[in-house]
């Protein structure tokens, strides 16, 4: 797996992704070809947390222990459920990846205080040891692990509830009790694909650019298009230096799918007229402003699109600003949490659903929660 070599100043600053790091599916920033907002924090600590009122003790046990790379125990409360949180949160690549989903973790265990959290540091090396050492301290659902490899390696030894954060490969060992739930992009494309049809568009251009995520927005909208269309996507790639077969080919459909970077997006959104619809997924909604996109109609996360919504505002905001996908990672912690405990407590073979900060979630095909997601327009709030 490509390590990051993340940067570690005082302050908030940047970590790019190379282009060879996001054409790795392993990890779910890689995966979404995202920048990293490095934490003021080390490697492993968790972000501070926007409270306007006096937060609860942390439901979380805080004591460490090196040795054994886990917090150090305390009898569980009687009654009370027991989370164990297996992340990679020492490793130099993933740290702070797995801070920043941690973070979303223990808000939410502070503000809901119905379980107990249990935290281990894990790498594909010892995640299976310290997975058992947990389960055999009390721990009565897992969230975790982060890298497909270590899930790879964790399947075949899982015995409770375990949600792994990131898709599972299909070489992985079937497991009835592992979980996944993931931000992967081609979730987000086959359902833009859906809304396309749902709004009554028949004949889409689909702009694909050169980058691996690109190739993968538009593989993954092409194949839904024609599944629920039985008919194919015209599709066509991105090309700065001459737009005019674009321009024209824009001008023959009905609508537009970017399967665009941010910046690619904008380019070619300027230069179309305004009466051709365009449609995008989370990846153009970067935060601030961005007027070169107005009018986009895109999907993305209730924590964003739908700040009344009764679970946003239940759960803080990270207090130091993240970038809006390294957010997505806190967002999935908050919802991992909540879905923890609903497995801990269901009989097995449950239908288990949660109107999450992430998306309206259900348990669908291999044990993998899919993620249904709010529309809204860029330049403004409105939802559709």
């Amino acid at each position: 797996m490509q390590r990051l070599t993340p940067l570690l100043l005082v302050g908030v600053l940047l970590t790019w992704l190379t282009p060879v790091v996001a054409q790795t599916p392993d990890y779910i920033i890689q995966s979404n070809g995202a920048p990293m907002r490095a934490l003021v924090q080390p490697p492993g600590q968790t972000p501070r947390l926007a409270t306007p009122t006096p937060t609860p003790t942390p439901a979380a046990v805080r004591a460490d222990a090196p040795a054994s790379g886990a917090l150090a125990a305390k009898p569980p409360t009687r009654g009370k459920i027991r989370i164990g949180v297996i992340l990679p949160t020492e490793s130099s690549a993933l740290g702070e990846a797995a801070a920043v989903v941690r973070s979303g973790v223990e808000a939410a265990a502070q503000v809901d205080q119905s379980a107990e959290l249990y935290s281990v540091d894990a790498t594909g090396d010892n995640v299976v040891e310290r997975y058992r050492a947990a389960v055999a301290d009390g721990v009565n659902v897992v969230i975790g692990p982060l890298s497909r490899e270590s899930i790879a390696k964790l399947a075949p030894s899982v015995t409770v509830p375990t949600i792994a954060l990131n898709s599972i490969d299909r070489q992985a060992a079937a497991n009835p009790k592992l979980y996944s739930l993931s931000l992967i992009v081609e979730g987000e494309a086959r359902q833009l694909a859906r809304l396309m049809r749902d709004d009554g568009r028949a004949n889409p251009l689909l702009v694909v650019g050169g980058d691996a995520l690109s190739q993968r927005l538009g593989k993954a909208f092409a194949d839904e298009w024609r599944a629920v269309t039985g008919k194919p996507a015209r599709q066509m790639a991105f090309d700065a230096n001459d737009m005019t077969p674009l321009l024209q080919a824009a001008g023959e459909a009905d609508a537009v799918a970017l399967a665009l970077d941010v910046a690619q997006a904008a380019k070619l959104k300027s230069a179309l007229t305004p009466d051709v619809p365009v449609y995008g997924t989370s990846q153009l909604n970067v935060g601030g402003v961005q007027p070169e996109l107005a009018g986009v109609r895109f999907i993305d996360m209730p924590w964003f699109l739908m700040p009344a919504h009764p679970a946003v505002q239940r759960y803080p905001h990270p207090a130091v600003p993240l970038t809006r996908q390294t957010e997505r990672l806190y967002a999935l912690g908050i919802d991992a949490y909540r879905l923890a405990v609903q497995l801990a407590v269901s009989r097995p073979g449950a239908a288990v659903r949660l109107d999450g900060v992430t998306g309206d979630l259900r348990l669908g095909r291999d044990r993998a929660f899919e993620r249904q997601l709010p529309a809204g327009v860029m330049g403004g709030n409105a939802l559709q």
